[in-house]
């Protein structure tokens, strides 16, 4: 099963290769910080946080149990050591996640929403300027077989 992305007006069919996946997703999620930066009403703004969290979920779940794993085997110590940051990372980006599903008030929500944007945004930063240029020289060969896993545990997680 092929997930399309709705982005505007046109439709993006699943990149082909793992790095350029990843990259849909860290789009995807900065268009749904935009949208909710760009809504005034509050409850549409809650069904937007809900997606951003749902989209983090899954793209974590995918670099966590595959994309990570194999740039960490095959990459050397300064890969391996850029996939111990972006796992504190996503740590970080979790805690404030549990942190704002707790969060009733509105104008705190705001603010916590904002922090985790804030960090989403920084982290993405940095896996495109510095992990991916070194997964695409680590994974190699491995890349195709890498990204059909990836392509597949998604296609799985988004049916269930």
């Amino acid at each position: 099963m092929v997930h399309d992305h709705v982005n505007g007006d046109e439709t993006i069919a699943e990149p082909d290769d793992a790095m350029t996946m990843l990259t849909a997703d860290h789009r995807q999620v900065h268009a749904l910080f935009q949208q909710y930066a760009d809504t005034p009403d509050p409850y549409l703004k809650q069904i937007i946080a809900e997606h951003v969290f749902a989209e983090l979920a899954l793209h974590a779940l995918l670099e966590e149990t595959i994309f990570y794993p194999a740039v960490a085997e095959l990459a050397d110590t300064e890969g391996q050591q850029l996939v111990d940051d972006a796992l504190q990372d996503h740590q970080q980006i979790r805690e404030l996640i549990m942190d704002l599903q707790d969060i009733a008030d509105d104008a705190a929500f705001e603010v916590g929403f904002h922090e985790l944007r804030d960090h989403v945004e920084q982290h993405i930063e940095e896996e495109e300027s510095a992990m991916f240029p070194k997964a695409a020289q680590a994974l190699g060969a491995h890349l195709e077989e890498i990204t059909a896993l990836m392509q597949e545990r998604k296609a799985e997680i988004l049916a269930s």
